[in-house]
């Protein structure tokens, strides 16, 4: 780095930075303004720096800045702020990554989609983890290797050059015109993209394969770069104990699942989801050769979800996502036997995603029911035995229930669960998620291993520290959270009775599900249905603004819950189901409560906003 003013600057930055940036997986919910999520943070940032202004009150008072770790944070911000600016670019032109492997994928897939050659040009190695075989095979995506002692010996090429090196230092780059796109790797911290100025319409595809398959450098490690990079002495908090942390994690996994089958811990939920994904995708094309493959997904679950099974179906001619009603007036074990029956009829091999509890409705199937449609046995059209289905459990509003173990529910039916961990399992202090199988579908637990590893996407020494401390207390906060939940539910039933209110019913609680988590549908007025639409939406936003203003402390306004405290407020709409086609919206209000919060003054709260209407 040459520009002592900013080296200078961030020192400074790093002496006086709220340890929010280093211990939350979201910063500053109270400042949340979603459409400028990706620029508030920055934009505010380097008027801070134009000022010369590293007040510690100033840094803590600074927007939010992406969402969770996986799309970004503060310090990444920061690191790839510095790093731009020292080369003439953008920041937006710096992308960091926990993956040494997914940048280069998600060159690989901007090209796939546009046609374009790319070529992969590496010095001494590619990390670890590349599969070429298998990214070709699997992923469909086309490149050529180049191995080069000398990069003066590049010639030009008509398509894409990616650059990956393993410099001393990752954030340093050597400049060359043949080169479009570096990519500087390490051990430990994972990557640094560097996009060349001519490659600015790459920038939003790659930005979002970091928020759906991957994550960004973690603050631990982005903070260990920014020391590097302004030269201050410092000790790493290096985790020594991870194969232990490790072992100690999975055994509690497979304790709180009820199976014996292998875990797996990935960066994120979303990691995990598209570790499950390609290798269901691998394990098709190895087994049903040529036979088109169906992920049937929600189409109102979880944007990330939905938004992710469509990415890979893009790659695919083979790959199609079908709809999955599930919510309201829609049965989720009827839309399955619908489905399901289709699919056999096409000799396509079914893969089905699902929420239970639902989000945001949190309603959940009649399970003896589910349980018999997806054992059924169906037969194509020609009265072949169709593919039996793998049952793809997204556990995250319940991971206390148990579906997997031998005597379970679906002990019948292939089914891999799967839980994010930013919620109950690290209590908000990590992003790290967890997939395992029942004994049906524990053949399938390789495969997606392979794919985990492959992605670079397994969990860092930091996340399993974090799960190893978190996931033994995990049920006990579960109930905790849930005797709260409960006690505002009936509070709000008493005090606003035509509200409409999603919850599990007392007799779904008896059976294990104790979510933390309801939907709130106020009651509206009007005219017309665009008129009582409005009102209800403005009415959404009333509430939310006056929790989080007369209990900044404690509510805040984030999808999120599981949390160690506190409560969190959203609208699905506008957060959980961005990505999600607008009919299939839920434009409702979504509360999740832990089970350390001042409840009575939630309520006392929410009953002055009952006066208020």
């Amino acid at each position: 780095m040459q520009d002592n003013n900013i080296l200078n600057y961030i020192k400074n930055v790093l002496d006086n930075m709220p340890s929010d940036w280093l211990n939350l997986t979201t910063h500053r919910l109270d400042i949340y303004n979603e459409s400028l999520a990706k620029t508030e943070f920055l934009d505010e940032f380097i008027n801070l720096y134009k000022s010369n202004n590293s007040d510690a009150e100033k840094l803590k008072e600074l927007p939010t800045a992406y969402d969770y770790i996986r799309l970004g944070h503060p310090l990444s911000c920061v690191l790839e702020w510095a790093i731009a600016t020292n080369y003439n670019l953008d920041a937006k032109h710096v992308i960091s990554f926990s993956s040494s492997v997914t940048p280069i994928l998600a060159v690989l897939r901007k090209n796939l989609l546009a046609n374009e050659e790319t070529r992969i040009v590496y010095a001494n190695k590619l990390p670890d983890s590349f599969n070429t075989e298998l990214i070709k095979t699997v992923y469909g995506y086309s490149f050529n290797l180049v191995k080069l002692n000398n990069l003066s010996e590049l010639d030009s090429f008509n398509g894409s050059t990616i650059l990956v090196s393993q410099p001393e230092n990752i954030y340093e780059f050597d400049i060359i015109p043949q080169v479009d796109f570096y990519i500087n790797t390490h051990n430990d911290y994972g990557s640094i993209l560097l996009a060349t100025q001519n490659q600015s319409n790459y920038i939003s595809e790659i930005q979002h394969v970091r928020r759906r398959e991957t994550i960004a450098m973690t603050p631990i490690n982005c903070l260990a770069v920014l020391n590097k990079l302004v030269g201050n002495d410092f000790s790493e908090n290096s985790v020594k104990n991870r194969a232990n942390n490790k072992a100690s994690v999975l055994d509690t996994i497979q304790s709180i699942t009820n199976s014996k089958a292998k875990a797996v811990v990935g960066s994120s939920g979303l990691s995990i989801q598209y570790a499950i994904m390609m290798g269901l995708v691998d394990h098709a094309l190895e087994n049903y050769k040529g036979k088109d493959i169906r992920f049937i997904v929600p189409p109102n679950c979880y944007g990330g979800t939905n938004d992710q099974a469509r990415r890979v179906a893009a790659c695919s001619d083979l790959i199609e996502v079908m709809d999955l009603p599930v919510d309201g007036d829609q049965n989720m074990v009827d839309s399955i036997d619908v489905v399901l029956k289709q699919i056999a009829q096409e000799d396509a091999v079914p893969y089905i995603i699902a929420e239970i509890p639902t989000n945001p409705r949190v309603e959940v199937p009649d399970l003896i029911q589910l349980k018999e449609v997806l054992s059924k046995e169906r037969f194509t059209s020609t009265e072949e035995k169709a593919i039996a289905p793998v049952f793809i459990l997204d556990q995250t509003f319940c991971p206390n229930v148990h579906f997997l173990g031998n005597n379970d529910i679906l002990t019948q039916v292939q089914t891999i669960a799967y839980v994010s961990g930013s919620k109950f399992p690290s209590g908000g202090k990590c992003t790290a998620g967890f997939s395992i199988a029942n004994q049906k579908a524990a053949h399938l637990m390789d495969k997606i291993e392979n794919h985990l590893v492959l992605c670079d996407n397994e969990a860092t020494s930091l996340q399993y520290e974090i799960l190893a401390e978190q996931l033994p207390s995990m049920n006990e906060r579960i109930q905790s959270a849930y005797v709260n939940t409960r006690e505002f539910v009936t509070y709000i039933e008493e005090t606003l009775p035509n509200a409409k209110i999603n919850f599990v019913s007392e007799e779904l609680a008896e059976q294990g599900f104790t979510p933390s988590v309801f939907s709130l549908d106020l009651p509206t007025k009007g005219n017309s249905e665009e008129e009582r639409e409005t009102y209800k939406r403005a009415l959404n936003l009333k509430l939310i603004n006056l929790m989080i203003s007369k209990i900044p402390q404690e509510s805040k306004y984030c999808v999120s819950y599981g949390q160690l405290k506190g409560c969190y407020w959203t609208i699905p709409a506008t957060s959980t189901q961005g990505t999600t086609k607008e009919g299939d919206k839920d434009y409702i209000a979504r509360v999740a409560l832990s089970g350390n919060m001042d409840l009575e003054l939630h309520k006392n709260v929410f009953k002055e906003f009952v006066d208020s209407i």
